[in-house]
């Protein structure tokens, strides 16, 4: 019975997905594209805040480096575009193991500050290698193939490649390395006790979960055809964590709504204030007071929701 609702709803949400375009502004079919894009990023941080304990402040620097790959590659230096998403992952997973490797082995406070020092790192890179990222003007122009052109069909492809990517980490956070990854987290001293080698499995974490950010900064070089070191700045990895943590951390899912929530609210309060990161502010703030768990964290809370996922 709790499988059967598991599967209906998430049929619902996928049917309401799909449907969404026919309902939509062409600008609002883009903004329901980058709410999917910023979700998978979410998701990519709430595999190391929610799952590992470690709550990263560089994701927002890989993100960007796989943008940078992409825009490098096909503006610059006239490559395909699908070689350039292929080399963007690619580089995302190899700085996500440079970090990984100098970070893991710390936790706490130690671990935000060294993983922001980090992505402060690439910041510069980007900011002064200007023969290579364009310093400050960043790198401009068109990357989408052809056929994606269309936003409708950009966004089903965008869906399309947000849901095989959540499939593969929900079944990343619920298989046994995923559940073991919990117990690092509850008490990593008590996991090395019992024989598992808590470094190598944080390592693995860490790559997995910058790879899905580097999804995510693939389909943002294709969404946004420009990209600039505030692609890789501290505001865009904390934007990713205020999004899971809204959200619900250690939900996974969660990322989604806090993506949808955050997106939304720009936009929407934007038009009508200058002051709308006043508001943002404020739904942070009353998030923490009355629902630290997050939206879906809350949802959980509640009896009959609780029965029918």
């Amino acid at each position: 019975m709790i499988l059967a609702s598991k599967t209906t709803w998430t049929v619902i949400v996928i049917a309401a997905l799909c449907a969404l375009p026919a309902a939509l502004t062409g600008y609002q079919t883009s903004l329901a594209t980058l709410i999917l894009i910023y979700a998978l990023l979410a998701m990519s941080i709430d595999i190391m805040a929610g799952y590992t304990g470690r709550t990263p402040l560089c994701h927002g620097a890989i993100f960007g480096v796989a943008t940078y790959v992409v825009m490098y590659y096909v503006t610059t230096a006239g490559g395909s575009p699908w070689l350039g998403m292929l080399y963007g992952i690619g580089m995302s997973a190899a700085v996500s193991l440079i970090f990984a490797l100098l970070a893991v082995r710390t936790s706490g406070v130690y671990f935000l500050l060294l993983t922001l020092a980090l992505g402060m790192v690439i910041w510069g890179v980007c900011q002064r290698w200007t023969s290579v990222t364009g310093g400050e003007n960043g790198l401009r122009g068109t990357v989408r193939p052809d056929w994606l052109l269309d936003p409708t069909r950009f966004y089903f492809f965008v869906l399309a490649v947000g849901l095989i990517a959540t499939f593969i980490m929900w079944r990343f956070v619920c298989s046994p390395f995923g559940l073991s990854l919990k117990g690092i987290r509850e008490s990593e001293s008590r996991m090395k006790s019992l024989g598992y080698q808590s470094t190598r499995h944080l390592v693995i974490g860490f790559v997995f979960s910058g790879i899905m950010a580097g999804v995510a900064g693939v389909m943002y070089a294709l969404f946004n055809s420009f990209v600039s070191p505030s692609s890789v700045a501290l505001a865009q990895s904390v934007k990713g964590l205020l999004m899971a943590i809204i959200g619900g951390v250690g939900t996974l899912f969660g990322g989604i709504v806090g993506a949808a929530a955050i997106i939304i609210l720009e936009n929407v309060v934007s038009s009508f204030t200058e002051r709308w990161s006043m508001v943002l502010g404020l739904l942070f703030v009353f998030t923490m007071i009355f629902a630290p768990e997050g939206i879906v964290g809350k949802f959980r809370t509640i009896k009959w929701f609780k029965k029918s996922v």
